[in-house]
């Protein structure tokens, strides 16, 4: 975790400007003032992406809303961030958010950390949400392949034999056999 808060710190430094309340937010210890700073109008984006780190590393779910949103940003640093707070964070509603985010059609291009997140936590949404979300991707011409093979790597990682039949489809795209065969290599043995 300390390379993680280190990369996100020198990252946000340049955001702020190296301003007062960069300082500020980096050297306190007081949960509370984190969590305000949290929710207080008119805080720059760095702000409230270091506080929720922070929080969410810290293990406390004041940031889990904030989290969710930074996961499904457009920028991957911010999400990359966000993955690595909510795997730490231990909520509840992390899995299901991040499945809800992986499924998303919409926002597919996006997907990436939260496929990566669900493989992680290892949770009951993972396999059926990395399923359909590989399903997906398996369309001809599809642009999405870095979260197909998310989804490849994700599945052999969690070992649950209801992946085979979506691996085993993965096998016929050059971009994801590969992975596929290492994949479903993994699974159990029926």
């Amino acid at each position: 975790m300390d390379e993680e808060l280190r990369s996100l710190t020198e990252r946000l430094r340049g955001e702020s400007g190296a301003s007062a309340v960069y300082d500020r937010l980096v050297a306190t210890e007081d949960a509370d003032e984190l969590a305000a700073a949290l929710t207080e109008p008119g805080q720059p984006l760095w702000a409230r992406e270091l506080v929720a780190f922070r929080l969410g590393a810290a293990g406390d779910r004041r940031a889990f809303e904030a989290l969710v949103l930074f996961l499904n940003h457009r920028e991957p640093q911010r999400c990359a961030s966000a993955a690595c707070a909510l795997a730490r964070l231990d909520d509840p509603r992390t899995s299901r958010a991040a499945a809800a985010l992986a499924t998303n059609e919409l926002r597919v291009a996006y997907a990436l950390h939260p496929v990566r997140l669900l493989a992680e936590l290892r949770a009951p949404e993972a396999v059926p949400a990395l399923i359909t979300t590989l399903e997906r991707r398996l369309r001809p011409h599809d642009p999405h392949r870095r979260v197909a093979l998310a989804c490849v790597d994700g599945l052999g990682a969690l070992g649950d034999v209801r992946a085979r039949p979506v691996l085993t489809e993965a096998l016929a795209h050059p971009a994801l056999a590969e992975a596929a065969v290492r994949a479903l290599a993994r699974l159990p043995k029926t």
